[in-house]
């Protein structure tokens, strides 16, 4: 039976983006949301057949690990990001098909190379997510793997290199400034943040499932806006391809979710966190909206910032820095690691894992609210 708490999560981010969708103007382009939604309930419901099966295989290949925060530390089935992965490429794939051949056009080849470019990339960090989880990669290949994967967006990236300086400095800089190269390192550097962000604000039933699920919800809401409000065909076509990136991705990780919440039946593992941290970057940098996106990122930064004495050697790291499970009371409590999860622990005293898990989703809202606020009314008077 589904959890109610999480149904009622799932029904809300969902409400508004719906809400949306219904009071577009343009109809060709509501026709194509549409056709990317069913498609996307599609994948939904092959990923939630699918996850079950996938869990028998890995737990037989013996790819388990132990919830350290239950009383019985029961084993569970890792990896199973490869099965949401999988299904979401196909759904991708799929729709990749549907749409070129509807809109033969000048612009057809750009598309396809946009298309495959995010493919690429994509699957690239699905394999490494997965090799990761199988192999248990050193810290210095999670860094550098990333970039490689994101070689192929960089070279099909069609976009400006320039940025719109703010108000308060354009009398040194000008009104726009020119970056070049630099631009596209900041992009590159993006899709690695963006893959490492999410795997180490983890550690608790549910979290790096509903951070990405926030946070695609978050994308897809910025999408409608824009095609609402914008008629630059340059914007609608951007924004429209971000909508077919990350309508498959919340609807499979909707089915993940369902058997990650607590008390969770199988691990994500760093397939899923590698894999929705690529799509992410995937939509940002090939629809031009980088900087609203690290808005939404607000939690991953503080979380890495806080982070950083531990993940750069200045203090002892261990390799789980989860709260302590005390089995006595059944709650986390915090421990001296330097993490979003124990912070909050810190803050508010000790609680269940599940109460802890609303809480950073909760977070992660308030977080993308703000986003939405600097984005669309703060931004107004810098820019």
């Amino acid at each position: 039976m589904v959890d109610k708490t999480l149904t009622t999560i799932v029904l809300v981010h969902l409400a508004i983006p719906f809400f949306l969708f219904l009071n577009l103007q343009n109809r060709d382009v509501q026709f194509s949301l549409l056709q990317s939604i069913l498609l996307s309930i599609g994948g939904f419901a092959l990923a939630y057949k699918l996850i079950p099966s996938i869990a028998a295989m890995t737990s037989s290949a013996n790819m388990t690990g132990r919830d350290l925060n239950k009383r019985d530390r029961k084993a569970l089935p890792e990896s199973l990001g490869i099965a949401t992965g999988t299904v979401y490429l196909i759904c991708v794939i799929i729709f990749q098909v549907l749409d070129c051949f509807q809109k033969r056009d000048d612009n057809t080849t750009v598309t396809l190379a946009e298309y495959n470019a995010s493919l690429t990339s994509i699957c690239f960090m699905l394999l490494l997510g997965f090799s990761d989880d199988v192999l248990n990669l050193r810290w210095r290949y999670k860094l550098f793997l990333p970039m490689i994967a994101s070689l192929p967006l960089l070279v099909s990236y069609a976009g400006g290199t320039a940025v719109v300086v703010p108000i308060p400095f354009r009398f040194i800089f000008g009104s726009v400034l020119e970056l070049g190269i630099i631009y596209k390192i900041y992009l590159l550097l993006l899709a690695i943040f963006c893959t490492n962000s999410i795997n180490i604000l983890a550690g608790i039933n549910g979290l790096e499932v509903g951070q990405s699920f926030v946070i695609g919800c978050a994308v897809i809401t910025h999408n409608l806006i824009e095609l609402l409000i914008s008629s630059n065909p340059t914007v609608l076509h951007a924004h429209t391809f971000s909508f077919f990136l990350m309508t498959p991705f919340v609807a499979t990780t909707i089915s993940l979710w369902l058997f990650n919440w607590f008390p969770s039946k199988v691990f994500v593992g760093d397939t899923y966190t590698y894999f929705a941290g690529m799509c992410f970057a995937v939509a940002a940098i090939m629809c031009h909206f980088s900087k609203t996106l690290l808005l939404f990122f607000i939690p991953q930064i503080l979380n890495f910032l806080y982070s950083t004495p531990q993940l750069f050697g200045l203090v002892p790291c261990p390799r789980h820095r989860i709260p302590h499970f005390n089995s006595k009371t059944g709650n986390m409590e915090a421990t001296p690691n330097f993490t979003l999860l124990n912070l909050t622990l810190k803050i508010f005293g000790p609680m269940s894992e599940k109460r802890l898990c609303v809480y950073l989703i909760i977070f992660q809202d308030i977080c993308c609210i703000c986003a939405f606020l600097i984005r669309y009314y703060v931004a107004l008077y810098f820019f």
